[in-house]
């Protein structure tokens, strides 16, 4: 049988590599996309998703979510993807229309209807957020719940602290850590340096001259100028596609451990940071006060550290390849 995956995203360039990738995959069956407003606003999120569906031949249910954060002023992240989050390549809309329910009300029926589902998410977590709010229960019934997100002890991408999806929504992502659900966080800092394509990878893409290679560059040539004005690295950053693998195939994750894990919610310095209890001393009498409730939970994170970068550009050569 097929694992079962549901996708939550904010359909921007990399998310839409990532969404190939899983279905590509021969082995996975996407149940559901749900969208969410983040580096898109959730109309375009849920456009780019139907039509990232369609050129891969598939007819996934593709639910719109929620239009802003739960309780912040939205803020997308046009600036480094172009304003229709595919670098303003002039795409067609999509053939099909979303579903009529939401995404909210999706993510809780499909859990339900397939226990042991994985969930991956590439956006911010406010759809998710507020179907654990609905359904406590509903994180009994996931296996996994990959999330793309975070920087846990390195620089953000949005403020010198914080990572994008974290930023947009915190309050979100604190309910989604303190939720019971198996997270495991693949964060932004695995996309840089050896993971990035750089103009070799770049070459390599384009000589396998299928459609979905062809999409793959094009629709970030906007976030690589982004990418190479923020970072000063030369190349395309594509932190969505490396969650999706490590989702995929576990083991392209090559140092992980599990710890504590939540998110600042308060400050606006460090709004958004994720804090990681890498040193195991939450429970000591210095930090046991702040973190009561995540510790009365007595769940840990799965942190994944380093990836493999040759198999991660290796899955990703193989999902483009016809």
């Amino acid at each position: 049988m097929p694992r079962v995956f549901l996708i939550d995203t904010d359909t921007a360039s990399d998310d839409a590599v990532a969404i190939i990738m899983a279905l590509r995959m021969t082995h996975v069956r996407v149940a559901a996309i749900t969208t969410v407003a983040g580096n898109v606003p959730v109309e375009q999120a849920t456009r780019n998703a139907l039509y990232v569906a369609e050129l891969c031949g598939v007819d996934v249910p593709v639910y719109s979510g929620c239009t802003s954060p739960l309780w912040r002023r939205y803020e997308d992240a046009t600036w480094f993807h172009g304003k229709d989050g595919l670098g303003d390549r002039g795409y067609p809309p999509p053939k099909r229309s979303p579903e009529t329910a939401q995404a909210v009300e999706a993510i809780i029926d499909t859990v339900q209807s397939n226990p042991g589902i994985e969930i991956v998410t590439l956006g911010p977590l406010t759809n998710v957020a507020l179907a654990l709010k609905q359904d406590p229960k509903m994180a009994a019934n996931v296996s996994r719940c990959v999330v793309m997100g975070g920087n846990p002890c390195c620089e953000g991408n949005v403020t010198p602290a914080a990572e994008y999806n974290m930023w947009v929504d915190p309050e979100a992502a604190r309910i989604v850590f303190r939720s019971g659900l198996p997270i495991e966080l693949v964060g932004w800092h695995l996309s840089r340096g050896e993971a990035v394509l750089n103009a070799s990878d770049i070459g390599k893409v384009l000589s396998l001259g299928t459609p979905l290679a062809q999409f793959t560059i094009e629709c970030n040539s906007t976030a690589k100028d982004s990418y190479f004005e923020q970072t000063g690295e030369m190349g395309i950053s594509l932190p969505d596609p490396v969650a999706m693998a490590v989702a995929l195939d576990p083991t392209i994750c090559a140092d992980a451990s599990d710890h504590y894990l939540d998110v600042e919610v308060t400050s606006e310095l460090t709004r958004g940071m994720t804090v990681v209890d890498r040193l195991d001393i939450t429970g000591n009498h210095r930090n046991r006060a702040v973190w009561a409730e995540v510790l009365q939970r007595g769940k840990r994170a799965r942190i994944c550290w380093t990836i493999d970068t040759g198999r991660w550009k290796a899955a990703l050569w193989e999902t483009l390849r016809s």
